[in-house]
């Protein structure tokens, strides 16, 4: 009986480090690859507790985002990376 709790709590170790990797998934409708990131959040800056401005990159733009309690704005947007980025390399 030991013998058997152990193998399956190998098996689970296993299945969670090779998720990790990016290991394909098997899913509901079968064996899936996973995607880089599109989406990514760079930076986020509260002003108020209600009041937050997003800094955003969506493949190769940066957008920048306000939200507020009436819901989100496009304030900016630019091709490529960001300065902060460029500096950091």
């Amino acid at each position: 009986m030991l013998a058997v709790a152990l193998v399956g709590a190998l098996l689970a170790g296993a299945l969670t480090w090779l998720r990790r990797r990016g290991f394909p998934r098997l899913t509901g409708n079968g064996l899936r690859l996973r995607r880089p990131r599109r989406l990514e959040m760079l930076d986020r800056l509260s002003l108020t507790p209600q009041h937050s401005l997003h800094l955003v990159r969506l493949g190769n733009r940066t957008i920048l985002l306000g939200r507020s309690p009436s819901g989100l704005a496009l304030l900016d947007t630019a091709e490529g990376r960001s300065d902060a980025e460029e500096g950091a390399r």
